[in-house]
């Protein structure tokens, strides 16, 4: 691989904040790669993820997010949720600025004062909703996370296999978010296995009620 541009990119590249991407390689230095991010511009893939595949064929699958510095980097390493994704993450660190939650990266995740139903305390662990946000680039999360489901009319048919997180027990079942966007409920009379909260699993609607509100089954 050469010093210099590639001649074959693919001008329809385009990468997304937070999101896995499949990019191309156009420049490479000391330090690593550069990946066209087309609408991005270039973005550094470090040293320490280039291997010899990505060298043959001058692509890389990689996750962007920023730094430290607020640089755009790629990496190989997956985050425990990616933009539009919910996941339950343990907080290792607060300030005047918010928490800083793990999410299985070096640079760890803020959820801003103003994205907290409560003030966090470090080690426990928070459903939480992984957003971009558009002014700054910057990936963050919020506990506030009923503003981010529900918001389009439920499109299932009956018997639909989904994916589901366990956000909650409660008197009559479990609380579950469905494919990032909707919440749905489980009842415990249908339910003939233990869950647990944070669990992910396959399961299955069972209706759409008047009110658009989801039943689920775990069986078909």
């Amino acid at each position: 691989m050469s010093k210099s541009k590639n001649s074959f990119i693919n001008k329809n590249t385009l990468a997304e904040i937070g999101k896995i991407n499949t990019l191309n390689v156009v420049w490479e230095t000391e330090n690593g790669v550069y990946l066209d991010g087309e609408n991005l511009g270039e973005i550094l893939m470090p040293r320490k993820f280039v291997t010899d595949e990505v060298k043959a064929s001058e692509q890389a699958t990689v996750f962007v997010y920023s730094d430290s510095e607020d640089r755009l980097v790629a990496t190989t390493e997956n985050p425990l949720a990616m933009v539009g994704e919910f996941a339950f993450l343990k907080v290792i660190e607060t300030n005047r600025f918010g928490a800083f939650l793990d999410w299985g990266l070096p640079k760890d995740l803020l959820v801003p004062l103003s994205e907290q139903k409560a003030k966090m305390t470090e080690d426990r662990q928070y459903l939480v909703f992984v957003f971009l946000d558009k002014l700054t680039n910057r990936i963050a999360a919020s506990a506030k996370i009923d503003k981010y489901l529900d918001n389009v009319p439920p499109d299932y048919q009956p018997g639909e296999k989904v994916d589901l997180l366990i956000a909650e027990e409660t008197e009559i079942g479990y609380k579950a978010i469905v494919n990032n966007q909707h919440w749905g409920i489980l009842y415990k009379n249908q339910v003939f296995k233990a869950l647990s909260t944070g669990e992910k699993l396959e399961g299955f609607i069972n209706k759409i009620r008047e009110d658009d509100k989801i039943d689920l089954l775990l069986e078909k």
